[in-house]
Order: C-alpha cells, then sequence, then structure tokens
C-alpha cells in the first residue's frame, strides 16, 4: 500500500460532515446498551469533483480519539490535504479513527474508482466473506432468540456476547447449542469484552473449553499484562487478543506486546488501530510468532465495512471474520453490501445512496 498524493497536491479540497446512526434493537454489550453512533463523512473534492467518501469511525468509551477534539483535528485535517500522506505515515497517533479515513481517501483516489480501496476479489469477482453471526448481550430469553435466528440464517460460526447476564445462564445457552451441534457443525466463539476478573478468569475460562469453543476474545480488561499473559500461558481455551491492541503503536511496541502476552489469536479493527497500514503491521508480526488473526468491523456505516471487507479479501483469508455489523442500523447507508449464505457480499447491480 503506498499512499502518496504528490500528483494531487495544490488540487484537492475536503469537508466533513458529522451523522448518527440508529440501532435498530439496543445492542448490550459488557460497556453498556448501545443506541446509537456518531461518526463523520469526509469527502474530498478536485474542483466541484467528488474524489472519495470516507468515514471517521469511533466508539465512546473504546476509541483513544478524543471525543471532545476531534473536530477540531478534523477542520485542521481538512484544511490542508496536502498534509495527508505525511500525517498517515507520521502523525494522528491520537486520532486513529481520522487516519483510518484518510487512507481510504488516499486509496480511493489513486485507484480512480468510487468505493474501491484494494485489488480484490470480493469486488472484481463477487467472492463472498464468510463471516460470524454476531449474539448481543440481553436477557437469556433475547440470546436464545437471536442464536435460533442466526442458526436459521445458516452462519457456521456464531459469537456470543458474554459477561452481562449471569454466567450460568450464559452456560445454559452454549449447552443448548452443543446439544445440537457439535464443533464440527457450529464454531462457537464468545467475547467477554474484559468483563471477567483476574481473580475468576480461570475458572470461568475452564467452565466455557467444556462446550469445545473456539475461542475467547479479551477475558479480562486490557492493561493487566501479567495477568493476560499467565491466563494465555495457562488457559485450556484459546484467548484471541481485542482491545488489548487498542492505542499500541509502532512495530517495536506492538512486538513487545505480543511477545509479552503471546495470545493465541489477535482481532484486528482497522478503524480502532489507526487503518490499514497500521492494521497490516500487526499482522506481519503476528504470523512470524504463528499468531492468528482475523479481523472484525467496530460499528461503522456501509462506508468504513465495505473498506474493510475490501481489505479483508485482499489478504486472502479464509477464516471467519466478523463483517456482519452493517444490517445493525435503521438508517444505514444503501449500499451494494449484502449478507447471503452467512457470508458477506458485494453485489455490482445495487448503488451507493451517496
Amino acid at each position: 500500500m503506498i499512499l502518496d498524493l504528490e500528483n494531487y497536491i495544490g488540487n484537492l479540497t475536503a469537508t466533513w460532515k458529522k451523522q448518527t446512526l440508529y440501532f435498530k434493537k439496543p445492542s448490550g454489550t459488557s460497556r453498556g446498551v448501545l443506541l446509537d453512533k456518531d461518526y463523520y463523512i469526509v469527502s474530498v473534492f478536485k474542483s466541484e469533483v467528488l474524489l472519495s467518501t470516507s468515514e471517521v469511525s469511533y466508539i465512546k468509551g473504546l476509541s483513544v480519539d478524543d471525543e471532545n477534539g476531534i473536530e477540531i483535528k478534523l477542520d485542521e485535517v481538512c484544511a490542508d490535504v496536502s498534509a495527508w500522506s505525511t500525517l498517515i505515515k507520521n502523525g494522528l497517533f491520537d486520532f486513529p479513527a481520522i487516519k483510518f479515513a484518510l487512507e481510504m481517501s488516499l486509496l480511493e483516489i489513486q485507484g480512480g474508482e468510487r468505493f474501491q480501496y484494494f485489488d480484490n476479489t470480493f469486488l472484481s469477482q463477487g467472492k463472498g466473506i464468510p463471516i460470524n453471526g454476531l449474539i448481543w448481550m440481553g436477557t437469556e430469553e433475547a440470546m436464545k432468540s437471536q442464536i435460533e435466528v442466526k442458526l436459521s440464517e445458516g452462519f457456521k460460526c456464531v459469537k456470543l456476547k458474554i459477561g452481562a447476564i449471569d454466567f450460568n445462564q450464559e452456560l445454559a445457552l452454549l449447552e443448548g447449542i452443543r446439544s445440537k451441534y457439535n464443533k464440527h457443525q457450529i464454531e462457537l466463539r464468545v467475547d467477554a469484552n474484559g468483563a471477567f476478573s483476574p481473580k475468576d478468569a480461570m475458572d470461568k475460562l475452564s467452565q466455557l473449553s467444556k462446550f469445545d469453543l473456539h475461542s475467547i476474545e479479551q477475558p479480562i480488561k486490557q492493561g493487566q499484562i501479567e495477568e493476560m499473559r499467565d491466563l494465555c500461558k495457562n488457559t485450556p481455551l484459546d484467548i484471541a487478543l481485542d482491545e488489548e491492541l487498542i492505542g499500541v503503536n509502532g512495530f517495536e511496541n506492538k512486538k513487545a506486546l505480543l511477545e509479552s502476552i503471546k495470545p493465541q489469536y489477535i482481532i484486528l479493527k482497522p478503524s480502532l488501530l489507526g487503518g490499514f497500514i497500521a492494521t497490516k503491521e500487526w499482522i506481519d508480526i503476528a504470523e512470524a510468532m504463528d499468531i492468528k488473526w482475523w479481523i472484525t468491523s467496530a460499528l461503522e456505516s456501509n462506508i468504513g465495512l465495505n473498506a474493510i471487507a475490501q481489505f479483508t479479501s485482499y489478504l486472502n483469508t479464509d477464516m471467519y471474520q466478523g463483517l456482519g455489523t452493517g444490517g445493525l442500523y435503521e438508517n444505514n447507508i444503501a449500499s451494494p453490501l449484502e449478507i447471503r449464505d452467512a457470508n458477506l457480499f458485494y453485489n455490482p447491480s445495487k448503488q451507493w445512496g451517496i
């Protein structure tokens, strides 16, 4: 990925606009229930011709982006498009969501095709990306209903958000799935979003491991390096780092973190990690250490989701990815993205609603 604007310097202008997405249903995590989500659309023009549309996507309480300063930074960034290449290489570490948007813009401009960012079979050949079905936290009955829907839709990989309701009820949900489907029929993943305490985490991992789970994401809160290292070393269930990666910048810092904790997997959210270059750096380090990985969206609109899907396809991975969030919103931007047969597809017969 070469992101350079030398041929465009002096010819481009940029604007931004705040938007809000509204969830169709309240979506529960261990950090609370989500009802809506703000994001920003960045548009780049040459004269009056629109060249690119990108997304600044952040999550309150999770992203490192300064929520109070993000609009000031957007004003500053959009005032000088010629500086974007330099900012991507050497700046915006405190605003990874903005860096993600700038990379999207540069990739779209350089490719010369609207909403195209990478050379990938997802876009060029209509090849689907296998995704997991996501089960949000809620009451036992609500989660059971979600599970039944996802299984009826043909999902072969299901991920449950856990840590909000009674742990025994969550175990019962997993037991219910396993009583009907073995691990060869349905791959089960769980995401604790840091809900366990270091004191009881190992006991809970032992109980969860009885259900032939693929992995658990972030069992304890990020920043507890020694405790996470001990869990990964002794766990009966593969552990995937997620929030642990957010805010870690630079090759050496990333390498040091993975060498210290030695997780079985890492989960990559480009809009929270500072874009595609930063994400690819995590992948290169992980693969050198025989750590596996997959990519997930982070509640972006269809604009950001499309770019992440193309990036995933470009990397040519065959694992189940976490890219099924586009249907969560009642007012998402119309797009060619669609889910069929538990795969995410790009349908060129559909138009973008921009």
